[in-house]
């Protein structure tokens, strides 16, 4: 008898997440053998393949399965003077302050200060704690913001200094000499090179308006305050499009792409809508480019904070591209023959933030005969092992019989073999990473040719031929 949990989604939850993605093998601490770097994360063997899912199914939906997206995949370290057309160089920072007693630095904001986490590792902490002692800021600091004038350090008492603006970009040197003319950035975003490649891809692809350029890819940028666990960190991968429009039409497809991103949040991605928030960024808390901004927040264990964001650009990425670097970025219309600059649409995914909201959402705790059932009811399409061949024991006659079967199915599906410990503790360990279908061998299996597939979320077994087993799977999975 299974009797499902009530439960909250709170700090606890996102302990229990965090400690089965180092567990099961889906997120590491990372350099963890040196003591660890604040807020540095290594994705695993499972984590990888769930967030590979997320990225390839999203490109298929966005690129591959339309006509009117094409994809780029550019350089991380980009000319600087990209960084002055943005807008990056004068722009993107947050404010800073340092204790004159103690030198901690925090970051000031509407709700006061936030301490700064340490970058270097303390071997005292556990993952939670670094996963959760820094307060989350927005990923483009909004300008205008009123602090509350805090004059003393939470940590010491010590006297502030005023606040001083903190580049967000990480800075580095092309060449052997730490010189002023060779400075270059790795990119806070990947949105400037669609911008910077639109003539190329105009010219090359023949694309007509509507159309949009499509990337994927890290982002760096330096943090004040990153944490809570994946959420925000000082690299990241970002999903997103540029889509290129005629000025007049920008809020039909402002209206087009926000319904376009709510389906793949809870059709695809499979996210609860009710802890989905659509939330209008007034213009004070904008980026400097944008005309308008919809952030898609999620109910995460740690609040209600940013998924996803939508913006109108308008043509300030490409007129200023043009101004700099003196390139006519200008589309003409085939039929009237006008030139103009297209205005912009942006949808921004983060690949992170989608792989954490899955497993929040997913996460499960039932009791399963007195016991607890720790499962993650991942979307079958984004489990990182879609089905698991287990032989109910180690013997030679049963892995004979198992083997095949798992050679045979790993063609189509990524698959698991597993022989070591009891059947119900590898059905549990099934369970904890996600996989949709477990396939047992056993005594029986050698003389009707048939196994038991078990589903995950029901855990209802049922037996199928073998030779049957391919098309009992494609039909259930594909």
């Amino acid at each position: 008898m299974v009797q499902y949990c009530c439960m909250q989604k709170n700090t606890q939850t996102m302990d229990k997440i965090i400690s089965l993605c180092k567990q099961r093998g889906f997120i590491y601490p990372g350099s963890e053998i040196y003591g660890g770097l604040a807020n540095s994360w290594d994705y695993g063997p499972l984590g990888v393949e769930l967030k590979n899912n997320i990225k390839q199914r999203w490109w298929k939906r966005f690129v591959q399965d339309r006509d009117d997206m094409v994809g780029l995949d550019a350089a991380l370290i980009m000319n600087p003077r990209v960084w002055a057309a943005s807008g990056h160089l004068s722009n993107f920072s947050d404010p800073l302050v340092e204790c004159k007693k103690c030198h901690m630095r925090f970051r000031e904001d509407d709700d006061g200060i936030a301490a700064v986490a340490s970058t270097l590792p303390r071997n005292d902490r556990s993952e939670s704690v670094i996963a959760s002692e820094a307060k989350p800021a927005r990923s483009w600091p909004p300008f205008g913001r009123q602090s509350r004038n805090q004059k003393h350090c939470p940590q010491c008492g010590g006297e502030l200094t005023q606040p001083k603006q903190f580049n967000l970009m990480f800075k580095t040197f092309i060449g052997p000499a730490e010189e002023s003319a060779d400075v270059v950035y790795l990119r806070p975003e990947i949105a400037q090179a669609m911008f910077v490649n639109f003539a190329n891809v105009l010219r090359t692809t023949r694309k007509r308006l509507p159309f949009g350029i499509a990337s994927q890819g890290k982002a760096f940028r330096n943090e004040i305050t990153p944490g809570n666990f994946i959420f925000r960190t000082r690299e990241f991968d970002l999903m997103e499009f540029e889509y290129f429009i005629d000025e007049k039409d920008w809020k039909k497809w402002f209206e087009y792409w926000q319904k376009e991103m709510k389906d793949w949040i809870t059709k695809d991605l499979g996210l609860n809508p009710k802890k989905v928030h659509e939330v209008e960024v007034p213009k004070e808390d904008r980026a400097h480019y944008s005309k308008r901004t919809i952030d898609f927040e999620y109910e995460y264990p740690f609040g209600q904070k940013e998924l996803y964001g939508l913006a109108y650009r308008a043509d300030f990425d490409l007129k200023n591209h043009m101004k700099i670097s003196g390139q006519d970025l200008q589309y003409t219309d085939t039929e009237s023959g006008e030139k103009f600059v297209p205005h912009v649409i942006e949808p921004t995914f983060g690949a992170d933030r989608s792989v954490l909201a899955a497993m929040v959402e997913a996460y499960h705790e039932e009791e399963v005969d007195g016991e607890t059932r720790a499962v993650l009811k991942l979307p079958k399409w984004l489990a990182p092992i879609k089905v698991a061949i287990l032989p109910l024991s180690k013997k030679d006659e049963l892995a004979k019989a198992a083997r095949p079967i798992y050679d045979e199915l790993r063609q189509y599906f990524v698959c698991e073999y597993d022989e070591t410990q009891s059947i119900g503790k590898r059905y549990r360990r099934q369970d904890e990473i996600g996989t949709p279908y477990c396939v047992t061998v056993d005594f029986e299996s050698l003389d009707d040719k048939m196994v038991t597939v078990r589903e995950r979320d029901s855990m209802k077994q049922e037996r199928v031929g073998i030779k049957e087993l391919h098309n009992y799977l494609v039909d259930k999975l594909v």
